[in-house]
């Protein structure tokens, strides 16, 4: 599996994707596994699972927000998802609010990376996530401090990156290096923790947009869980019929 996610993700020969999602049907939902682009395993994606919601509602009615739901099963968890609107009649792009769960052990430490001492909000968010707070750094200080932290010896299964800047109290914008991925536009789980660092030591407030390069996501940071809106849409529906390359898969 970890070969096929690598030859999917692949931007050049393949797809083009952050991540590979496998999922079984359940009675309420599904079940998911997760793979990193370079094949890696993953806990839990934000964006992930509300792709995946996108897939399985589909083909429902028209969205009531007070009974259109669905749960996925991840490795972190359960998460609920409420569909809240379309903006496709065939019901390719849907708009959900998904309860994310709550951060665990969230703290801030000092640490030393990428020739810089650094104080950064780390915290468990059903995968491992540090925030760095503060001016968004330029290309060639993202690019170090992302490739060094990921691979920190404080974070022995690796950990996401978001660099966070507070621009108001409703309002945070982030750059993000995904474990096992690098840099890339968006992610759900990223958003909720830059928000919950941003809220805990950065003076924002604890319902804010967190703008990503890819766009904004609502985050609402409450005492029961982190709730994240935003929208999926289906691109395509296609078949894999290239014979899996295990020599290219191991690259």
């Amino acid at each position: 599996m970890a070969a096929l996610a690598r030859e999917l993700c692949d931007r050049h020969t393949g797809i083009g994707a952050d991540g590979l999602v496998v999922f079984d049907p359940t009675p309420d939902g599904a079940s998911m596994r997760l793979l990193n682009a370079d094949g890696s395993r993953a806990e839990v994606s934000g964006n992930g699972v509300r792709g995946l919601g996108a897939i399985l509602m589909r083909q429902r009615a028209a969205p009531d927000s007070a009974v259109d739901g669905i749960t996925i099963h991840t490795e972190a968890g359960s998460k609920r998802l409420i569909r809240i609107g379309g903006e496709a009649s065939n019901g390719t792009r849907q708009m959900f609010r998904t309860a994310m769960g709550l951060p665990r052990d969230l703290r801030q430490t000092q640490i030393t990376s990428g020739g810089e001492t650094l104080r950064i909000a780390v915290m468990d968010f059903g995968n491992p996530q540090a925030v760095l707070l503060g001016p968004l750094p330029d290309r060639e200080r993202f690019a170090r401090l992302g490739s060094t932290l990921e691979h920190h010896q404080m974070f022995p299964a690796g950990t996401n990156i978001e660099f966070a800047q507070v621009e108001g109290p409703h309002a945070v914008r982030i750059l993000i290096w995904e474990r096992g991925v690098g840099p890339t536009f968006s992610s759900g789980t990223g958003s909720c923790a830059a928000l919950v660092a941003a809220a805990a030591f950065g003076g924002a407030s604890r319902e804010a947009d967190v703008i990503a390069p890819g766009g904004p996501q609502r985050v609402e940071w409450h005492d029961d869980n982190v709730y994240l809106t935003g929208w999926a849409e289906i691109l395509f529906d296609g078949e894999w019929r290239r014979p899996l390359d295990i020599a290219r898969g191991r690259r």
